[in-house]
């Protein structure tokens, strides 16, 4: 009863380790960036504290049998466990405060964000996370010594303590990285964390003081064994013959198995997509393969000789048998995929089905591996005594294995090998250690000379097979199928079909760097179109991406008070950099790229960015953004931030209120900070959580739209040179600006300020629905990555209502345009605002066609532009032109129209509302006397009076007081609207996205 009430405690204490690990990252992130060597350093400083543990308990645990060994008195081993336990859980609660602390003391020693400045808080957050790795490393050595019966039976129960731990380590890395961060916040976990450990420490406690009787039985004051003749040394340990050369086995083990791992989670990300949900996905499997290897062990009535060679030998050639499939990954992902519909109720199905995948593939040989360290224990028990000393140095040896594959197999070699080499020098490693294994456990001296020979040749041929095997294909790892969620012609026709049907485009570069795997691809019919793939997806393209890259840096320079200094997140393709440095007024472009291989393929599209490496003014700097930033005493005109997909691992740092915080405090007061985002492959949650988070950091916001669903969010400390329009068109006049926008096809003023969606300020005016996305609770990472799963366009915050509408009536610049021409555009304006709007963003086509119906009911101009988006296929189906009529009623105080025979009033002027919700635009507000007037006809019909009242009521719940309007001298207000939502496209049933829309060849006559 004793020893199963340990091994449940121990699962729990499993979940809990393991769940501490992923906390402790996200918290050391903020202190040192999402930098490939932070994630490093914190993998290989937890190991490396629990290796330390591992050996010095083991000596702690040897040294307390010995001196209790003539008494009567047990050594108290499960007590002594209880309160490491315990003082694991204080840490736990202590730890945020300490964090605070060394936070503060890092940021108050001037040191950068180069190398000495992160090794400096490295050694912070080795005292952070050091003690209770150290103290984790108490459990199997001292658990081993204190509950094993004796020697026949040690093997059995240190294989279960190691199972019965690990399988709750598989629980918390499912459990962490699927919902508790999400749910509870950092400080919550490590809250609920503490309370396991504490509970544990506390009924471990108990043990050791209720049952002395029955711990001195089992962890043994009298020599319990045949085999404890071992002598002891007079430091207590024992003379284990062969620990050397296992303790060998145990380290290239751990460093193999590390390396197989990070190489397979970096597989995963390019197979299902890079997010905090592939990670956890594939690190669970691990674990929970590596606890069945070790419930198998304790399940063996006996170990024969040689079975730890021969599983070293096994899982070596299913490694080796897998290797070749593996480039495959994505194929067989996107066939899961296939299986799944778009819809959110799939999500959890979906990755608990690609988790049994996982299993599947890789399940038998990692669970081969955990067999491993108890066989190599069971060779090396030989003193009861001496258990926990022995397991204790065995698993520190596995560890720092493992620390080495982490900081090796994970990170260094990948700066001069890719994925492929990377493991088959694990490979390589298994190998020898099998051979080791067999040295030790066959006495070849004995064997006759034929079987040395055959020996010598099957060792000689081991180590030949991972130099033979043949690299990864690039062009099947960076493909990027993952987003092609619905099955195809060949979807099940199998791996090479599959890849043998498409058409792949070529490679023209690839490297797997420390932290990404980054790909040029130029598809053979135009060589001008690259594109940037990172974890197999794509981070911009010299044509489909041009126009959002290069307004990422224009727009800002436009409306910030001055253009001389920027600093931008990411190299991309380099346009963006390329359009700010080609600016007359820039004098300094700081470029923060964390990649080195974005860094090395950059010469590939200097053709497209103006050679922005090679100017004078850039200077890239292969570093974290976060660091760089919050480490930077530099104040910037406009920072510019082109990684735009929160679901992908370390992105979401860029969108957290603290990052946004050291942003707009790095911003000059006139500054403007610019934020790609997409609103494809997301939803309401997401785009709320992200808009609401910037809301609360900045003063004022605006958002615009570059290609349909490509989004830019800017930030301004000051908004005094935004809403100046007399001084953005003399600035779009410049002739650095006038070439910059003629490289993305705007033509003029005009044609810029269609590209606008929510003027200045009206986000604050908005009820925005959603969470604040935080580094201490982060939310928007698990928001982004279920959004991504359904793959549909986002929605956008509701602005309608009175407020926002007449924040937007007065900052619009569109309107302020207007205003500056009485109200009265010309017939070539209005063609040339309809056309533009309408290549990007059809939607909002439709609202200013109908005002321009409005204004112009007579105009062959835009009959000819109507002929125009009818005689184009996906213009047609995008936009619905029989919405025009009912549109245009909804500008002007005219009686509504007649009704048509059989009409419905309360079904009219409830379409006409739905009408006005969904096609707002500020730039062309829709009258609110219009849409009364057409209330107010339902009304006059005695019979309908009732639901009129009642659909009118509902109107101005969404909108406010229909009689107040949006235009100046209009002083009543609102209040707060309830949390709907208006869709950024608004199509036909079956028609196409506005992302299919814009990336077309006609749009692309604009864009190239």
């Amino acid at each position: 009863m004793i020893r199963l009430t340990a091994l449940i405690l121990t699962v729990l204490t499993g979940f809990s380790g393991l769940v501490y690990e992923v906390t402790w990252e996200r918290y050391l992130a903020t202190l040192l960036g999402s930098h490939s060597e932070a994630t490093a350093a914190v993998l290989g400083l937890f190991l490396g504290g629990l290796a330390l543990g591992y050996s010095l308990f083991g000596r702690v645990t040897r040294r307390l049998v010995a001196r209790t060994r003539a008494s009567e008195r047990g050594p108290r081993l499960v007590l002594t466990y209880g309160i490491l336990e315990a003082g694991i859980g204080v840490y736990a609660l202590v730890f945020p405060y300490f964090f605070i602390a060394l936070q503060a003391l890092s940021y108050a020693i001037p040191h950068g964000s180069g190398g000495l400045g992160l090794a400096f808080d490295v050694v912070l957050s080795g005292l952070l996370i050091g003690p209770p790795a150290v103290l984790m490393g108490g459990t199997i050595p001292m658990l081993t010594q204190a509950l094993s019966h004796d020697l026949e039976d040690t093997t059995r129960f240190h294989a279960l303590v190691y199972a019965f731990n690990t399988a709750g380590a598989f629980a918390g890395a499912l459990a962490a990285g699927f919902w508790l961060v999400p749910a509870l916040g950092l400080v919550g976990v490590l809250v609920a964390m503490a309370a396991i450990n504490l509970s544990a420490g506390a009924l471990f406690v108990a043990i050791g003081y209720a049952a002395p009787a029955s711990l001195r039985e089992l962890g043994g004051t009298e020599p319990l064994g045949p085999a404890t003749s071992a002598p002891v040394s007079s430091e207590g340990r024992a003379r284990v013959a062969g620990l050397p050369v296992f303790a060998s086995i145990a380290l290239l083990t751990g460093f193999a198995m590390m390396t197989v791992q990070t190489s397979l989670i970096r597989l995963g990300g390019l197979s299902f997509g890079a997010s905090q949900f592939t990670f956890s996905m594939v690190v669970a499997v691990f674990v929970l393969c590596i606890a069945l290897g070790s419930f198998a062990v304790s399940a063996l009535s006996r170990i024969p000789k040689g079975v730890l060679a021969a599983n070293l030998w096994a899982l070596f050639l299913g490694l080796c048998l897998l290797y070749p499939q593996l480039q495959d990954g994505p194929y067989w992902a996107h066939v899961l995929r296939s299986l799944f519909r778009d819809q959110p109720a799939g999500f959890y199905p979906y990755y608990l089905s690609a988790f049994g995948g996982v299993l599947a593939v890789i399940g038998l040989p990692v669970m081969l591996s955990g067999a491993a360290l108890p066989l190599i224990f069971h060779q090396l028990r030989n003193d009861v005594a001496g258990l926990g000393d022995v397991a204790g140095r065995l698993y520190s040896w596995n560890t720092v294995g493992s620390m080495l594959g982490a900081l090796l197999g994970g990170y260094a070699l990948l700066y001069w090998l890719d994925l492929h080499h990377v493991f088959r020098i694990a490979l390589a490693a298994l190998a020898l250690a099998a051979l080791l294994a067999t040295l030790a456990q066959v006495d070849f001296r004995r064997q006759p000379l034929p079987a040395r020979l055959g020996a010598g040749l099957m060792a000689a041929s081991a180590f030949a097979l991972p130099v033979l095997l043949p690299p990864w294909l690039p062009e099947r790892l960076s493909s990027g199928i993952f987003r092609t969620r619905a099955a195809e012609a060949l979807t099940f026709a199998g791996p090479e079909a599959w890849w043998a049907g498409r058409r792949l485009p070529e490679v023209r570069f690839y490297d797997d760097d420390p932290t990404t795997s980054v790909a040029v691809l130029e598809y053979s019919q135009d060589p001008l179109d690259r594109t940037i793939v990172t974890n197999g997806k794509s981070d911009g393209s010299a044509v489909h991406d041009y126009l959002t890259m290069a307004l990422a840096a224009l727009l800002p320079a436009l409306l910030a008070e001055r253009a001389e200094r920027a600093f931008v997140i990411g190299y991309g393709t380099g346009v963006t950099v390329g359009e700010f440095a080609a600016l007359r007024s820039a004098r300094e472009v700081v470029v923060a790229e964390i990649s080195p291989g974005v860094i090395e393929a950059a010469p590939l599209f200097d053709y497209a960015n103006l050679g922005a490496p090679t100017h004078p003014t850039v200077r890239i700097v292969q570093s974290d953004a976060f660091r760089a930033l919050m480490r930077s005493d530099t104040s910037f005109d406009v920072i510019v931030s082109e990684p735009s997909n929160p679901w992908v691992t370390g992105v979401e740092m860029l969108f957290s209120r603290e990052f946004l915080e050291a942003a707009r405090d790095h911003l000059e007061p006139g500054g403007v900070y610019a934020q790609w985002f997409h609103a494809y492959e997301t939803d309401a949650e997401t785009i709320g959580i992200v808009f609401r988070t910037y809301e609360e950091v900045f003063d004022h916001v605006a958002v615009w739209y570059a290609a349909a669903d490509d989004l830019l969010l800017l930030g301004f400390r000051s908004p005094g040179a935004a809403l100046d329009l007399e001084r953005l068109a003399a600035r779009a006049e410049r002739p650095d600006f006038r070439a910059g926008l003629s490289r993305c096809k705007i033509d003029g003023l005009l044609e810029l300020l269609a590209h606008e969606l929510l003027p200045l300020d009206v986000i604050q005016r908005a009820y925005i629905p959603g969470e604040v996305h935080t580094l201490l609770h982060p939310r928007l990472s698990h928001a982004a990555a279920r959004a991504f799963f359904t793959g549909a366009s986002g929605t956008l915050p509701a602005t309608v209502a009175l407020d926002p509408a007449r924040v937007g009536h007065r900052n619009s610049l569109l309107r302020r345009y207007f205003e500056t021409r009485g109200g009265r555009i010309s017939e070539r304006e209005w063609t040339r605002l309809v056309v533009e709007t309408c290549h990007y963003l059809p939607s909002a086509c439709l609202t200013l066609l109908a005002e321009w119906t409005h204004a112009v009911p007579r105009s062959e101009a835009r009959k000819k532009v109507k002929k125009q988006i009818r005689a184009h296929p996906l213009l047609n189906r995008a936009i619905d032109l029989d919405r025009v009529g009912p549109l245009s009623q909804l500008y002007g105080d005219a009686p509504p129209r007649p009704l048509r025979d059989g009409a419905d009033p309360v079904a009219e002027a409830r379409r006409a509302t739905d009408l006005f919700v969904k096609y707002y635009h500020h730039g062309a507000p829709f009258s609110r006397h219009a849409l009364a007037r057409l209330w107010e006809r339902c009304e006059r019909d005695p019979g309908l009076r009732e639901r009129c009242a009642q659909g009118r009521s509902r109107a101005e719940r969404l909108l406010g007081d229909l009689e107040v309007e949006v235009g100046p001298g209009n002083a009543a207000a609102s209040a707060d609207p309830p949390p709907i939502v208006v869709p950024l496209s608004v199509l036909v049933p079956g028609s196409m996205s506005e992302s299919e829309v814009s990336r077309d060849s006609f749009f692309q006559d604009r864009v190239v």
